[in-house]
């Protein structure tokens, strides 16, 4: 009977805060350090310090949930399978490159709008998500030990390591990491050989903005270019000089910055009418790359965001579209 009543009171203010969580989902302020309302033995626990503040997780969390899909993939990458996980809002999902991996999962509905009562109802024992609000953090640690982790997208790697600290993974998040640089050593020699000075663009074409964007330098897959001895034009690197987001708005009139020797295309789901207005337009078609259909269209789910998995899925598109067909 005591515990039910408690399940009660415990729901009545996760639907209270969740007001909070709700106004403060695309509010960007300055982060501010909290202490976690659940508390655990400090005898059963380990004190873990993050960007929001610190909390006490269980030695062997067993009942995880994550909000974000790069935790998500994260979590699988480290062998460990999160009990609930939202969706992405538009572009994200992990699924084809997680499959299996996430069978069973249970879904808390979408990233902005996680299913608080559910949530409740799972009675997690370790919350893991990115770059939080303060507002957020305080909500979800009313239910649960709650790390909120900073996400850079070209830092990548610091955020898997920073993940895998906390659930206790850090041999096998390096053991991950040491494969992947084995793989770039290798990949970086043939494409030295066969891709020598050329360069290449990385565009992102969305379902309701009628322009496109090539990513720069800040950007997940450039990142990964770059450690592959591999470049975005000239002109776009000096377009982005001393940027402060990972890409570059390309209207039609200025379609000459995305002249490469190959070029990827991340299409949104549902952008690709938005793709062919581009194909269709005269200013496209002068394109060398266009020309000598050296145009790829690759999957946005982990093109544009994501960790080791995602990583290693672009590099298996590179070898497909730059090496094998090449």
């Amino acid at each position: 009977m005591i515990s039910k009543w408690l399940y009660y009171i415990r729901l009545l203010l996760i639907i209270t805060l969740s007001i909070i969580f709700l106004k403060g989902c695309y509010i960007v302020s300055p982060k501010k350090t909290y202490s976690p309302k659940v508390k655990l033995p400090t005898s059963e626990c380990r004190i873990i310090k993050h960007e929001l503040g610190e909390s006490c997780i269980p030695f062997h969390p067993q009942r995880i949930i994550v909000t974000d899909q790069e935790s998500l993939e994260i979590l699988v990458a480290l062998g460990l399978k999160p009990i609930a996980a939202t969706t992405a809002n538009r572009v994200g999902n992990k699924a084809p490159i997680l499959k299996e991996k996430i069978d069973n999962i249970i879904d808390l509905g979408k990233q902005s709008q996680p299913n608080l009562e559910k949530i409740v109802k799972l009675s997690p024992d370790l919350i893991v998500g990115f770059s939080w609000s303060s507002q957020n953090y305080q909500l979800f640690s009313q239910i649960a030990p709650t790390i909120s982790i900073e996400y850079r997208e070209n830092g990548w790697k610091e955020t898997l390591l920073q993940v895998a600290k906390v659930v206790d993974k850090t041999q096998e998040a390096e053991k991950l990491l040491a494969e992947y640089q084995q793989r770039i050593e290798k990949l970086s020699l043939n494409f030295a050989e066969k891709f020598k000075n050329k360069e290449i663009s990385v565009m992102r074409f969305y379902t309701s903005i009628q322009f496109t964007q090539f990513l720069n330098q800040l950007s997940f897959p450039v990142a990964i270019l770059e450690e592959l001895k591999l470049s975005i034009p000239l002109a776009q690197r000096q377009v982005s000089i001393g940027a402060s987001v990972s890409y570059n708005n390309v209207s039609l009139e200025r379609v000459d910055l995305l002249e490469s020797d190959a070029m990827f295309i991340a299409l949104d789901p549902g952008s690709e009418g938005n793709f062919q207005k581009y194909q269709n337009n005269p200013l496209w078609q002068t394109l060398n790359v266009a020309k000598n259909n050296r145009v790829y269209t690759v999957d946005s789910g982990y093109w544009i965001f994501g960790n080791i998995l995602s990583a290693n899925a672009i590099l298996d598109d590179l070898i497909k579209y730059l090496l094998e067909e090449s």
